[in-house]
C-alpha cells in the first residue's frame, strides 16, 4: 500500500529538516527522502572545514546552536543538525534515493529506490554539492583528480595542484601546506577570490608572497598527465610535475532533475528555476523549492542562514491552501 503525506521533502540537509520541523509543527504529516545520511553534504565536506556563518544564524527554528567558537566547524554543525532530527523524532529515511516524481491529479506520485508514497505538497531541498562544474580537460577522469577534498593527510610529501581561488580551495592549499604537501594553486583570474573568509584570505595572500604556496594566476590547465600537467599561462604553456590535482571548481544543482519535474529554468547559463518568492512555489502546483538550489548557478546567492526561512513560508502557504480547501 502506497504511504501517503502532507509533505514530501527531498532532501535531509539543514534546509529539509527546517521544512520537516515546521510541517511537524503545524500538524502535517511529514516525510524526508534522503539519498545519503542526515545532513549528508555537510558530512562530505572537508573534515576540518570552519563555517562562514556564527553559530546563532546557523540555527534553525530558534534551537540554539552551542559552538565551542563563534564560528562552528563541520563536525559540531553535523552533531547540531543530527540531534535535531533525532529529538524531534523526524520521519526520515536514509540512503533512499528519489527515481521519479509524477502528478496525478491532485497528487504526487514519488518513487525511489526502496519504495512509492504519495504525497499533497512536494518541497526539494537538495542542495548543489552532488555534481562538479567539470574543467572538460583531457585527462580528467584519471584517478589522481578529484573534485572533492576531505583531509590534508592523504597528500604530505606529493606535488598537488590545488584549482581555484575560492573558500574550498584555499582552504585544501593550506591545510595541505601544512601538513607537507608541495602545493600549486592554478587560478583563473587575477586574484584570490574576494568571497574567501576575511581571516584565511590575508594567510593565503602572505603564503603565496613568500612562496611557501606557488600560484599562477591568469592559468588554466590544459591537460592532465599521469606525472605532469600542461597549463596554460599568460607566458604560455607550462609543464609541472604532479601527483594530484583537487579541482575544486565548484558544484551545481541537479537541474535535469528539475526539468522532468516540468520545472521551468531560465535561457541563460545561470538556470534560474521559476518560483515565487513569496511563497516558494513552482510553476508546478504544490511543488516548492528551499534553499540553495532556488539559486540555479549562482549557488552563493542561497545558504543556510538566509534560506532557513523558507520552511515557514513554504508550510504557511500550505496551511492557506488547505485552509481554502476546508471551506469549500
Amino acid at each position: 500500500m502506497t504511504k501517503q503525506f502532507d509533505v514530501l521533502i527531498i532532501g535531509g540537509g539543514p534546509i529539509g529538516i527546517a521544512c520537516a520541523l515546521e510541517a511537524k509543527k503545524n500538524n502535517l504529516s511529514h516525510i524526508i527522502i534522503e539519498k545519503g545520511c542526515i545532513a549528508n553534504s555537510l558530512y562530505n565536506y572537508p573534515l576540518n572545514m570552519q563555517f562562514f556563518s556564527s553559530s546563532e544564524k546557523l540555527e534553525i527554528d530558534q534551537i540554539p546552536f552551542i559552538s565551542k567558537e563563534a564560528k562552528p566547524k563541520r563536525n559540531e554543525a553535523l552533531e547540531y543538525y543530527r540531534r535535531i532530527v533525532t529529538s524531534n523524532d523526524l520521519n526520515i529515511n536514509l540512503f533512499e534515493k528519489v527515481e521519479k516524481v509524477q502528478k496525478n491529479n491532485e497528487f504526487f506520485e514519488v518513487t525511489t529506490t526502496k519504495d512509492t508514497y504519495s504525497a499533497s505538497h512536494v518541497i526539494i531541498a537538495t542542495g548543489f554539492y552532488d555534481i562538479p562544474n567539470k574543467m572538460n580537460v583531457l585527462g580528467e577522469n584519471l584517478p589522481k583528480v578529484s573534485h572533492y577534498y576531505k583531509d590534508p593527510h592523504f597528500f604530505a610529501k606529493q606535488k598537488v595542484a590545488v584549482v581555484g581561488a575560492s573558500n574550498s580551495s584555499v582552504d585544501a592549499a593550506l591545510e595541505c601546506y601544512r601538513k607537507g604537501a608541495d602545493v600549486t594553486m592554478i587560478v583563473r583570474g587575477a586574484d584570490i577570490g574576494t568571497r574567501v573568509k576575511y581571516w584565511v584570505r590575508p594567510d593565503i595572500m602572505n603564503r603565496i608572497a613568500e612562496g611557501s604556496i606557488k600560484a599562477t594566476f591568469h592559468s588554466t590547465i590544459k591537460e592532465i598527465k599521469p606525472h605532469e600537467l600542461i597549463i596554460n599561462t599568460p607566458e604560455g604553456e607550462k609543464i609541472i610535475e604532479n601527483d594530484f590535482v583537487l579541482a575544486l571548481t565548484g558544484y551545481k544543482p541537479n537541474f535535469s532533475f528539475l526539468q522532468k519535474l516540468g520545472v521551468q529554468l531560465s535561457n541563460d547559463e545561470k538556470l534560474y528555476p521559476q518560483y515565487n518568492d513569496e511563497t516558494m512555489e513552482t510553476n508546478i502546483p504544490n511543488l516548492y523549492l528551499a534553499g540553495v538550489i532556488c539559486g540555479g548557478m549562482d549557488t552563493h546567492l542561497w545558504f543556510i542562514e538566509n534560506s532557513r526561512i523558507h520552511a515557514k513560508i513554504i508550510v504557511k502557504n500550505i496551511l492557506a491552501k488547505n485552509k481554502i480547501e476546508a471551506n469549500h
